[in-house]
C-alpha cells in the first residue's frame, strides 16, 4: 500500500467544505476522495460504492 498524506476538511455547515473539495479534486490528479459507509438504505440517485458504501 502506498503512503500518504490525509487531509481533512472541517468547517461549520455552509462554509464551502464541498466546493473546496471538489475544486482540489479538479486541480491535483493525485489526490482522491474517501467513500463512506452507512447502514441507510441507498437513495435513488446513488450508487454502491461510488457515493456510500450501503452495509447492512
Amino acid at each position: 500500500m502506498k503512503r500518504g498524506r490525509l487531509f481533512v476538511i472541517s468547517a461549520s455547515s455552509g462554509t464551502g467544505k464541498t466546493t473546496l473539495a471538489r475544486a482540489l479534486l479538479q486541480n491535483d490528479q493525485k489526490l482522491a476522495a474517501s467513500i463512506s459507509c452507512t447502514t441507510r438504505a441507498p437513495r435513488p440517485n446513488e450508487r454502491n460504492a461510488v457515493d456510500y458504501y450501503f452495509i447492512t
